[in-house]
């Protein structure tokens, strides 16, 4: 290359353009060509310079030992000047500097470069100007780094608080989330309930992406002024805080307190990426400045227009569906605090996580920090945190429940255990079975010398509506009808192997219930007008019918379809089942935190303490279980679970009315019915209370009046209704379908108390009418019954409670004011002092 060509790549490419040309064609003529090897050190920290280096070709980079300024290791392209500080100013070299590539360079001496330094005081001075120059810009970059730094320091996030902890699919999918939004620069919505931390997922986007040394401020919506000068700046004075952000990253918290005013403002940013300064008043608006800050949204709902204006949309789900994280979510806020305070970490028992696991946190992360801090806390230096010390982690649900299988450890046990219910199935009711059905056909037709006929009026009938309320539907779990129909389900596939029909759930649910109502009723008509508490082989008669029920569809469906949906007994236990004050039920955080296999429901072989069964017989999963109606307490899911999630609740008596029900019409139909067949056992009471004289032994007039009297009471409350509605101006009172569960107490009572004469009266002559079964003479034998006043009180007590029962049950699930339901109370009176007066007298 020639002397002028040099000079001409002197001016153009290096920074000693500024000297004259005179003084750059001398500094040509003094240089010297040299090629340097790929790593090699061109010049050594703490040495005299050696000579003025240009870099013309190649790549260079520098290191050095001082740790305190990092700007002294940086890299060195073509037209790079080396040493011309250090040579002028008499320096030791501050930094090694390494050819990364071959390079080619060109070198003046160091003693020649500093006789045309002393030739030549335009080098020095065109130096010191160049040296004043960039004084006065980092001056002025500093002094704006400064103001910049005052105006943003308020809203500066440091760094990410932690990441996504836990392993759920929850998990695992937020966190793929964060890193497809940290991975582009396009705008985020951040939502979800409180207390999930999402303004500290957005730190993750920001420290995630290309522009982590940018920084990131939060911004409260609620405090931003709404004329947006703060964020948008003034045109011609103050810049706002999206100026002085560059290319940072805004967080904009809780959109949803966002001005009215700035939302149309932000919209704009978020669609086109530009801004407008606000304006003075009466000065026209100035023109969309552009913004390359990155905007990430959080708030707890989506805004519609904010919505269609980002790039990606997170929803951070809440802590309730990952309950799975728990456990994880829970060690780690213990190993932070303890490493805070130099504490021992403590052990969390399996029953304090089981604990948290179904409690549903409506505070999210922040509740369950706080709760896990505070049980630390209270433990004081315990190595366990045991349940109790978790109180406030309590669901709505579970309030005022006592599980009693953590009560009584040999309830738990015996439950669990063969005897329960297989055991006293198979080893007794099926045969007892048997034999009451052929002992009603070949003994004695009349109670009174019928033991049999007897048990199942004077026995079951008041034993087991006095045991609703208790136990629910406990009857359904040793029921005979159940199994003969599960006898005939296996006997079936033994002779024929086949795959059993799925449930048709959806025509069922439809037409199951009604199915129930109309065989009731037939059932209540036949037991009326055949007389059939004192006919032996007709009530043996309506056992079979039940039971070839069960037979016929347990050959043809899986499972109790049988007892889930159509057995008539099963509707009206179901029904009554909803009083009781005990419940079977699951905890929901462990069945979603720690089950897979959902043995309980599906069946499955012996998993840890989970026995091997088939599954639940009505296919009703014990974690979603809502109402006693479809649970009949076999405890197979129970047997089943690993997890101990199962609990057998005491409760308030029928809680689940007013909270968790849902009403079906057939089901009140069928309470109505229930309502009306406590008149119907009494016709001849009802008549002369009535002053009628209606010859019963005439069929189609017996037939008319039975039907007359189950239809009455339910007409009765509907006009009740009618007129609650009628003269019930302040508000409109619930449908009634929901209001008709209130009388289900009394229903229930007036059964209980219709029955009571025959079990007080005489149940107690069972052997005397058991002798006389057999053919012996009994008379001399004990008898135990009850005086008549003695009944008399018992009933006109159980109809006493019965109402006031009703009435409250109707106040709970209505919760309106007495006066707003006073016509449903007056109907509830009313057939309550019917009831005494056909029933007590």
């Amino acid at each position: 290359m020639t002397s002028p060509e040099m000079v001409l790549w002197l001016q153009e490419r290096t920074s000693l353009g500024i000297l004259s040309p005179e003084v750059l064609n001398a500094i040509a003529q003094q240089i010297e060509e040299q090629v340097v090897s790929a790593e090699t050190d061109l010049v050594s920290e703490g040495t005299p310079p050696e000579a003025l280096y240009i870099l013309v070709e190649g790549q260079l980079e520098s290191n050095s030992t001082n740790e305190t300024n990092p700007a002294l290791a940086c890299g060195f392209l073509p037209g790079a000047v080396i040493e011309l500080k250090e040579l002028l100013l008499d320096e030791l070299t501050p930094f090694t500097i390494t050819t990364v590539t071959e390079c080619h360079l060109w070198v003046v001496p160091a003693a020649k470069f500093r006789e045309l330094a002393t030739q030549y005081p335009e080098i020095a001075q065109a130096f010191s100007r160049q040296l004043a120059q960039e004084l006065a810009q980092v001056t002025s970059a500093l002094g704006y780094e400064q103001e910049r730094s005052l105006a943003l320091r308020p809203y500066l996030v440091t760094k990410a608080q932690r990441g996504i902890v836990g392993t759920s699919r929850y998990a695992v999918r937020l966190r793929e989330q964060i890193r497809e939004a940290a991975a582009d620069s396009k705008s985020v919505d951040i939502f979800g309930e409180p207390g999930l931390e999402k303004d500290n997922i957005a730190a993750l986007i920001h420290f995630g992406s290309p522009k982590r040394r940018e920084p990131i401020i939060k911004v409260n919506c609620g405090i931003l002024q709404t004329s947006g000068a703060d964020l948008f700046g003034r045109a011609g004075g103050k810049p706002g805080l999206l100026e002085w952000l560059g290319e940072g990253t805004l967080v904009l918290n809780n959109i949803q307190e966002l001005p009215e005013e700035l939302l149309s403002p932000v919209t704009q940013l978020l669609k086109t990426g530009t801004y407008t300064p606000v304006a003075r008043s009466g000065e026209p608006s100035p023109e969309p400045r552009p913004s390359k800050a990155r905007i990430l949204i959080v708030s707890e709902k989506t805004q519609p227009t904010i919505e269609r204006s980002v790039g990606h949309i997170i929803k951070v789900p809440p802590l309730r569906v990952r309950k799975a994280d728990i456990q994880t979510q829970v060690e780690y806020y213990t190993s932070l605090y303890i490493r805070s305070r130099g504490v021992p970490k403590p052990h969390i028992t399996p029953e304090a996580l089981r604990r948290l696991q179904s409690y549903d946190f409506p505070g999210n992360l922040k509740e369950l920090k706080n709760l896990v801090e505070r049980a630390i806390v209270q433990a004081e230096g315990a190595n366990e945190l045991t349940e109790e010390i978790f109180w406030p982690a309590e669901t709505k649900k579970k309030r005022f429940r006592v599980n009693l299988l953590n009560a009584y450890p040999s309830l738990r046990r015996f439950l669990r255990s063969p005897w329960w219910p297989d055991r006293i199935n198979y080893g007794f009711t099926a045969t007892a079975f048997a034999i009451t059905v052929a002992v009603l056909f070949i003994g004695p037709q009349t109670r009174d010398r019928n033991f049999v006929l007897n048990l199942f009026w004077a026995w079951w009938w008041p034993f087991f509506l006095f045991l609703f309320p208790f136990l629910g539907r406990i009857w359904c779990s040793v029921c005979p009808f159940m199994i003969y129909g599960e006898i005939t389900q296996k006997l079936s596939l033994w002779l024929w192997p086949r795959k059993l029909k799925r449930w048709p759930r959806e025509q069922a649910e439809k037409w199951g219930g009604w199915f129930m109502f109309g065989l009731f009723s037939l059932i209540f008509l036949w037991e009326e007008l055949w007389h059939l508490e004192n006919t032996a082989y007709l009530s043996a008669c309506l056992l079979l019918l039940i039971t070839s029920g069960a037979m016929i569809f347990s050959a043809l469906f899986e499972r109790r379809f049988w007892c889930r949906y159509l057995c008539p007994i099963g509707g009206m236990n179901g029904l009554f089942a909803k009083l009781s004050m005990t419940e079977l039920r699951a905890q929901q955080g462990i069945c979603s935190a720690s089950c897979t296999t959902y043995q309980c429901y599906k069946g499955g072989p012996q998993k840890g303490e989970g026995l091997e069964t088939n599954g639940c017989p009505l296919y009703s999963h014990p974690a979603q279980l809502e109402d006693n109606r479809d649970c009949v307490l076999c405890m197979t899911c129970l047997k089943a679970c690993p997890h101990r999630s199962v609990e057998f609740n005491l409760r308030p008596p029928g809680i689940e009315l007013w909270t968790t029900h849902v009403p079906r019409t057939y089901e009140v139909a069928l309470l109505f019915l229930l309502l009306g067949g406590i008149y119907l056992h009494r016709l001849p009471e009802l008549q002369s209370w009535l002053g009628l004289q209606l010859d019963l032994t005439q069929f189609w007039q017996h037939l008319g009046l039975s039907l007359l009297v189950l239809i009455i009471p339910a007409i009765l409350t509907f006009g009740a209704y009618s007129l609650l509605q009628v003269f019930n101006f302040n508000r409109k009172p619930r449908s009634f379908v929901e209001l008709a569960y209130g009388y289900l107490p009394l229903v229930l009572g007036g059964n209980l108390a219709h029955y009571l004469r025959l079990g007080l009266g005489e149940g107690g002559r069972i052997l005397p009418v058991t002798f006389a079964t057999l053919g012996l003479s009994g008379e001399q034998l004990p008898i135990l019954v009850a005086h008549p006043a003695v009944i008399a009180f018992l009933q006109g007590a159980t109809i006493i409670f019965s109402v006031l029962m009703t009435i409250l049950l109707t106040q709970k699930i209505a919760k309106q004011p007495v006066r707003s339901l006073l016509w449903q109370h007056l109907a509830a009176i009313g057939l309550g002092v019917s009831m005494w007066a056909i029933i007590v007298f």
